[in-house]
């Protein structure tokens, strides 16, 4: 893995990632915690001061390259792109397993819903995965009752890894199942 400095703001699509600004997350914050946004979600409700601060201490983390969505200047979600070791044998500390995956997320306003914008942030994520960053597996994972969330993961090619059984609690459903899913670098080469 190459820890190469990402440029922003850049292009996914029709959309520009930028990094997060205290205005920017004021604005994610004005419809973050709608009860149609967090339906889905494992970290339901935020309290502003602290999603602001982890988002803005997020910017110096090299292993986190979250971004704010914006269309002609309009906030129209988010993106997150989180690097980790694989799973590795650790007497080789500096082995190829060290910061060669990452775990993909999205979130869209949902007045912008249904217009694409999760795939074209996900796929900027994908790319600069990689890339940039030398990435080479990245997952996702999502409730499998989420529809609109699969149907983004699949339309870029992810693969569909695990189907959890009941493995979900979610507070209104009980325990529903949970879709896990994935890429290779060679399969996003590949294309």
């Amino acid at each position: 893995m190459t820890t190469a400095n990402v440029s922003w703001p850049r292009p996914a699509g029709r959309l520009e990632l930028r990094l997060p600004t205290a205005e920017l997350l004021d604005r994610v914050l004005e419809w973050r915690n709608r009860p149609e946004v967090t339906r889905w979600l494992l970290h339901t409700t935020v309290e502003p001061e602290a999603f602001r601060t982890a988002w803005l201490d997020s910017i110096a983390d090299p292993t986190d390259h979250s971004a704010i969505a914006l269309l002609d200047g309009e906030v129209v979600g988010t993106g997150s792109l989180s690097l980790s070791d694989a799973m590795g044998q650790s007497h080789v500390p500096d082995g190829p397993w060290r910061g060669a995956e990452a775990d993909l997320g999205y979130l869209i306003d949902p007045a912008h819903a249904g217009a694409g914008h999760a795939t074209e942030i996900a796929r900027a994520l994908l790319s600069l995965a990689f890339d940039e960053l030398g990435v080479r597996r990245v997952t996702a994972g999502c409730f499998a009752d989420n529809t609109g969330s699969w149907r983004v993961m699949e339309k870029l090619g992810m693969r569909r890894e695990q189907h959890g059984v009941r493995d979900s609690w979610h507070a209104e459903l009980g325990w529903i199942d949970g879709f896990t899913y994935a890429m290779l670098a060679e399969e996003w080469r590949a294309g």
